[in-house]
């Protein structure tokens, strides 16, 4: 891309180090008029201090946005995620992955709102991020020019970064001088912690890298029992208040946090190829997670609950690889939304050290049948010689296989 082919920019920034110098690089590099976006999506940061710096770095007032997604983000994009049952690769509830879609969408409409002909990201050439974002700009827009600095320019190392912000006037804060031991994301949903002192996969990780949850050691040895309340598979409700999605996600994480509940270590398959080890902290999604397949396990059809559990990997793929804005996400959403008319009702849970157990679950849509299931007399419910045809029928071909001498289900 040649430098005058940009004229206006509109930059995801979050005020940090990197971000901060994203934004000077590509006013001297581009000569560009530059647009900065910050999204509030629950990372527990103050977002006041990334606006007084873009407005320090010479940004125009009206060209600063900041805006909280909260509400949007769990309400569009984690609850529709959670009644998959999604887990990247049977472990990973994508607490990443799942934000890269919303913060591009805001950005492709930041971008039309300013006349912008350009978004820029400060992912880096190695990474998953720089790919969901980029796919979901071009799913949005399908024209937009893309800087990715990480790709571009010439500053490779930590040094680099703080000898150009000195040399632009750029504030440094003082834990940013040294190196960093790891590289933290995080959002309402979750923490992600990789890089540098956790690259070793067989060296457990510190304490300090986990700072949303206590120790499962360390946690209350008493149970945390509650309720939480679903409607068509989304939950609406704890101990029997009703709460907004993002009201609710932050009171589970509060529940999760003190419970020691939601920690992960994993090695992952990046889509660019190689693997990588992240510790994730997921302490509300995890016990929603497991609240969810507990409603669905009484309210949903054995085989729609299985095809559910069949698409499941392939959905879970499709958001981890960056595909949110593409049909066969669309296609798999409509699918499992259909599947979640009545999981609605309420399920129990105690928290203990780490555990999220399933203690209860009740719905008005209940496909449990006490009369059919009963080891008592079921009053002619159920007539166990039925069983006995069912069984011959599927036996059927076996029992042929093994008349041609193929017994055992030998080929």
């Amino acid at each position: 891309m040649r430098v005058k082919d940009v004229k206006k920019v509109v930059l995801a920034y979050s005020g940090g180090l990197d971000t901060s110098v994203i934004l000077k690089w590509l006013q001297t590099t581009y000569n560009c008029e530059v647009v900065t976006f910050t999204a509030d999506l629950g990372q527990g940061e103050e977002l006041g201090p990334a606006r007084d710096k873009a407005l320090l770095l010479g940004i125009k007032p009206e060209n600063i946005f900041v805006d909280d997604l909260r509400e949007t983000f769990v309400k569009d994009f984690v609850f529709p995620m959670f009644r998959a049952n999604a887990l990247y690769e049977g472990m990973y509830l994508l607490g990443t992955s799942i934000a890269r879609p919303l913060i591009s969408q805001r950005q492709i409409e930041i971008a039309e709102q300013v006349g912008a002909d350009a978004v820029a990201h400060g992912a880096t050439g190695k990474g998953n991020d720089q790919v969901r974002f980029e796919l979901s700009y071009y799913a949005l827009k399908p024209d937009i020019k893309i800087i990715a600095p990480w790709r571009e320019w010439e500053l490779t190392s930590r040094t680099a970064l703080i000898a150009f912000a000195e040399q632009h006037q750029i504030p440094i804060a003082k834990d940013k001088r040294g190196e960093s031991p790891f590289s933290v994301d995080a959002n309402l949903l979750h923490s992600s912690s990789e890089g540098k002192i956790l690259e070793e996969p067989w060296d457990a990780p510190d304490e300090m890298v986990w700072q949303r949850t206590v120790s499962p050691v360390d946690a209350p040895d008493k149970v945390t029992e509650i309720t939480i309340e679903f409607e068509r598979g989304d939950a609406v409700g704890i101990n029997g208040e009703r709460m907004s999605p993002a009201t609710l996600l932050t009171k589970l994480n509060a529940l999760g946090k003190e419970n020691g509940i939601g920690r992960l270590d994993l090695v992952e398959n990046r889509f660019v190829g190689m693997k990588s080890r992240g510790c994730y902290e997921t302490p509300g999604g995890t016990i929603l997670h497991t609240a969810h397949r507990a409603m669905e396990s009484i309210t949903l059809d054995r085989e729609a609950c299985h095809l559910k559990d069949s698409l499941m990997p392939r959905y879970a793929e499709i958001i981890y690889n960056g595909f949110w804005f593409s049909p066969e996400r669309r296609m798999l959403q409509a699918l499992i939304d259909e599947s979640q008319h009545s999981v609605s009702g309420t399920v129990r849970l105690k928290l203990y050290k780490g555990n999220t157990i399933v203690d209860g679950r009740r719905s008005e849509n209940s496909l449990y049948s006490m009369k059919h299931v009963t080891f008592e007399d079921d009053q002619g419910a159920y007539d166990q010689f039925d069983a006995q045809g069912f069984i011959k029928l599927n036996a059927l071909r076996l029992r042929l296989g093994a008349m041609a001498g193929r017994k055992g289900g030998a080929l």
